[in-house]
């Protein structure tokens, strides 16, 4: 196929990205966008320091660490010998990741609660782009636990996005969520093994809760080990959104040694969800496992129309954030979220 720059092909929404540089792909019913976040469109100065951090949210105590990633190449997918492989998952394509700082830990219900709470931002005029949270019907810690480091879960992608622009507002650094590749390249740690640590599915219990040991419960950030890279709950724990539309043949569609591949969304669903869940088997706690969002998740809540914002049956799903080491413009940064965020 041929390769486009022309920002007409997503119509309105496309003709406001004047800001990216875009090469598309053009697929039925999909857009494959390539989009280096931190090498293209964002324009201000480099941070001279790329090491681990604390950032504080401000009128609050909440802190919260961000954990430096490096640029680099890496093999995407499974090969077909992978334990526990899904059709979805290959051919392997090589791509090349620039660098960026991840959360260490799963955001908690203590900072995303900061975001739920706080009224008088939503209520600022000049800042009307971002619309209060409305309340689930039921209580989706599902009594184990919020406060003291437990994950935020339940969210829809829409919630995980909307937090990341209240942190932008609130802290004047942009946060976003990871892409699909960003995921699994930080996940791997320089890895090519079925996990980041190897082969061996007998360990898995020592880096991830799963279905083996969680109790059929998600638990406190940071209890077991972290990757090489000091990511913990990478895998397991709670399954995490990513930008990417979920494309069963994302690897298709992707050229091989390509830079900061992404699937543009063109819809709220499905959406891709990485890592696995400590409800699930081993083979699908593995960095390569995909896993699409599901109406299911949502099918209990009465609301007509159903929560935007939340996931009834879905506690097993939350997200971490990641900040590009290039910074965006408050303009670039706007046209981002007014993309991402469809209603």
């Amino acid at each position: 196929m041929d390769n486009f720059k022309d920002n007409s092909l997503l119509g309105d929404r496309g003709r406001t990205m004047n800001f990216v540089n875009l090469s598309f792909i053009m697929r039925p019913a999909i857009f494959i966008l390539h989009i280096c976040f931190c090498n293209t469109i964002f324009a201000q100065s480099r941070d001279t320091s790329f090491s681990a951090y604390e950032q504080t949210i401000p009128g609050s105590s909440i802190k919260f660490k961000m954990v430096p990633i490096k640029s680099g190449s890496f093999s995407m997918g499974s090969p077909l010998s992978e334990k526990g492989r899904d059709m979805d998952e290959g051919p392997q394509k090589t791509f090349s990741i620039s660098p960026f700082w991840m959360g260490a830990y799963e955001v908690t219900y203590d900072e995303y609660n900061t975001f739920f709470q706080d009224e008088a931002f939503s209520q600022n005029t000049d800042m009307d782009a971002v619309t209060r949270p409305s309340s689930p019907y039921i209580d989706f810690t599902l009594s184990m636990g919020k406060e003291g480091g437990y994950p935020a879960n339940s969210m829809q992608q829409y919630g995980a996005l909307m937090y990341c622009r209240w942190l932008y507002k609130k802290t004047g650094v942009f946060f976003r969520l990871p892409t699909e590749a960003e995921w699994e390249y930080a996940c791997r740690a320089g890895s090519s093994s079925t996990y980041f640590f190897g082969n061996n599915e007998e360990q898995l219990d020592q880096y991830a809760w799963y279905s083996k040991n969680s109790g059929n419960k998600y638990h406190r950030v940071g209890e077991l080990k972290p990757n090489a890279w000091g990511l913990y709950d990478i895998l397991g724990n709670l399954g995490e959104w990513t930008l990417d539309q979920y494309e069963e043949n994302y690897f298709q569609q992707m050229k091989d040694l390509s830079a900061d591949p992404l699937v543009l969304p063109t819809k709220r669903h499905p959406r891709t969800v990485k890592g696995g869940t400590y409800k699930d088997d081993a083979k699908e706690v593995r960095p390569a496992n995909r896993r699409p969002s599901d109406l299911v998740w949502n099918r209990r809540d009465p609301q007509i129309p159903k929560s935007k914002w939340w996931n009834a049956d879905a506690p097993f799903i939350g997200f971490r954030i990641i900040r590009p080491v290039k910074q965006p413009t408050p303009v670039e940064a706007e046209k981002f979220f007014d993309l991402y965020l469809i209603k």
